[in-house]
């Protein structure tokens, strides 16, 4: 068999990747193309032949660049998306190039020592335990589903029930304390477990949407039986963090868990870590590395303060199987998936090409800047709803029907791009500062953006 010509289609992708990240600072951020343009362009049949792979992806690029959404651009400011270093973004096409397996050991032992290697750092530059066991996800979704999965498993054995052997049904009820204020996928995971939304007791929370502990201490003592309770760090619209140390003084021999899918990241700053101040006394986190760490998507990681029983939870044992050997780590032990993507590299070469302090400033800098958007926006006439505590700036533009027109003019124009949502009830726009990239011009371009397009 005629050996393959690499050099052409991964000729071909690296001209784009570097003519499109060259082009970013300049370049629109919402795509051109309309739904129409991207069927008809990446649309038809399958041709019966084969074709020269460089014809492929240079076919690929000028059908999707279109239809691109330029979220790695420093402008980019919708939801919680980081953009991606260098060194990460190169790792990750190392990744792909290398192909591990990262299941078991023995298939890939470079990306099993560097999770194992990246996980230690995280759990050192967070303040976490050092004992904490680290599985690396898709992304915040995932990260709670495993965390409450360990979780629910771990306060039913406490109380005699064994899950593995029984499953829930006819199980002591588990109840699930969270916040109004907390992110959708706690919802969702509870659904995937099996364990129904009905298990959530809702607790109130304040104007910022931070769990109010009053509110904690009477749905646990109004309630019997194991109890895990959602503790959140970082509300996907404010910002806002819950009290963790008051909480955590209040959980007694329930579960706690802490939702950080951003939010988890100010701990890697010594300005702001009083924020999140008890945040280590929890059992278990959910956090990305795709957003505040910007490494590529996807990266999610759980934490847990109890390896034995995040082994427990998430292990598997099959005859066919070669497990690890003593000292040997096998990361299908720390997330639900069997084979999955080596997501260790890059997140470890993120984190060697910032360093601690590199970290922490992109933190303590992106924080800032939203700071400088709220004051922007507030001295041209906008109302900033949120007290920007971190990356989140909440404003809105007049009435409901004008900020929400001006959104829609903000994201057709171009400059920047950001999302809407509503805030007690009302309108708002939605502005995240996650990406490394992103500098005061940024902020200034879009301030005016935004202030041309509610005029």
């Amino acid at each position: 068999m005629e050996r393959p010509d690499w050099n052409g289609p991964l000729g071909v992708a690296f001209d784009h990747a570097t003519a499109y990240l060259g082009g970013l600072p300049e370049r629109p951020v919402r795509p051109p193309a309309s739904l129409e343009n991207m069927r008809a362009a990446l649309g038809g049949p399958l041709q019966a032949g084969s074709l020269p792979p460089e014809k492929v992806v240079a076919d690929l690029v000028a059908a999707a660049a279109p239809g691109v959404m330029a979220s790695s651009s420093g402008r980019f400011f919708g939801f919680v998306i980081g953009g991606a270093t260098p060194a990460a973004l190169a790792a990750d096409w190392l990744t792909s190039t290398w192909d591990q397996n990262a299941g078991l050991y023995v298939l890939g032992p470079a990306a099993s020592v560097v999770e194992e290697t990246a996980a230690g750092w995280l759990v050192e530059l967070l303040g976490l335990p050092a004992r904490a066991s680290v599985g690396y996800v898709t992304g915040g979704q995932m990260a709670n589903f495993t965390a409450l999965a360990i979780a629910v498993r771990e306060v039913l054995r406490r109380k005699g029930w064994d899950v593995d052997a029984d499953g829930l049904w006819g199980a002591p009820r588990v109840r699930v304390i969270a916040g109004e204020g907390r992110h959708g996928t706690i919802d969702r995971a509870l659904r995937h477990l099996g364990m129904g939304t009905n298990s959530l007791v809702t607790v109130e929370m304040d104007g910022q949407g931070r769990l109010v502990p009053a509110a904690l201490a009477s749905a646990l003592a109004s309630g019997e039986g194991p109890a895990i309770v959602c503790a959140q760090a970082g509300n996907v619209n404010t910002g806002a963090i819950d009290p963790l140390a008051a909480i955590a003084d209040l959980v007694g021999d329930a579960w706690l868990h802490v939702d950080g899918a951003f939010g988890l990241w100010a701990a890697a700053s010594p300005r702001l870590r009083p924020l999140v101040a008890g945040i280590e006394r929890a059992d278990s986190w959910a956090t990305d590395a795709h957003k505040w760490l910007n490494v590529p998507y996807d990266s999610g990681l759980v934490i847990c303060a109890h390896p034995e029983a995040h082994r427990a939870a998430m292990g598997v044992r099959a005859s066919y199987l070669q497990h690890a050997a003593s000292g040997e780590r096998d990361a299908l032990d720390y997330n639900p998936e069997h084979s999955r993507r080596a997501r260790g590299f890059p997140v470890y070469a993120a984190m060697r090409q910032l360093g601690t302090d590199g970290i922490a400033d992109l933190v303590e800098r992106s924080c800032a800047l939203a700071r400088h958007f709220a004051d922007r926006l507030t001295a041209g006439g906008a109302l900033v709803l949120n007290e920007v505590v971190l990356n989140q700036v909440l404003v809105r533009l007049g009435d409901d029907h004008t900020t929400q027109r001006a959104l829609r003019r903000i994201q057709e124009e171009g400059t920047a791009w950001m999302s809407g949502t509503t805030w007690n009830g009302a309108a708002a726009i939605r502005i995240s500062v996650s990406n490394w990239s992103t500098d005061e011009d940024d902020v200034d371009r879009t301030v005016a953006a935004i202030l041309a397009a509610a005029a």
